[in-house]
């Protein structure tokens, strides 16, 4: 019985590098807001994450800017810390690794959903579905690691 590409070791093993991406992208942006003269790329993706585009979101403030510093050193860290768990421990522990970043990335989609709806921003949440869905991909499945190479 063929099994399905998305459950082979060699895409889960590829596709952790698309997560690792969608997380750690994150980290730049946000990190840019520490810098007034480059904050644009922040507000706007916070503007975006706030829908509607609507200007209303800004980047002011000592507090604004800190926190900015270390969303976007977690969420580079974090990307970081998934291309690790490629390089290093996904050829021992596949699975384990499928399931650590599975986990980590629901416990973010609940917390940070949470937190959108307590600070009425629940628009976000619909970007979190997505984000959610994107970075995920393969790893709701178990893998097949009798299967390294699909034909």
């Amino acid at each position: 019985m063929k099994t399905a590409f998305y459950r082979s070791l060699k895409f889960q093993k590829q596709y952790l590098s698309v997560t690792a991406f969608i997380i750690g992208s994150f980290g730049p942006v946000f990190c840019l807001g520490t810098i007034p003269d480059f904050d644009y790329s922040a507000a706007i993706t916070l503007d975006l994450l706030s829908w509607p585009i609507d200007g209303k979101q800004f980047y002011e403030g000592a507090s604004m800017r800190f926190l900015s510093a270390l969303t976007g050193g977690f969420l580079f860290g974090w990307g970081v810390c998934i291309l690790a768990l490629r390089y290093f421990v996904f050829d021992k522990a596949p699975n384990e690794v499928r399931k650590a970043v599975l986990f980590g990335i629901i416990a973010w989609f609940m917390l940070d959903s949470i937190g959108s709806i307590l600070s009425s921003h629940a628009s976000n949440v619909l970007f979190n579905v997505l984000v959610l869905f994107i970075a995920v991909g393969p790893f709701w499945f178990s893998i097949n690691e009798n299967v390294y190479h699909e034909k």
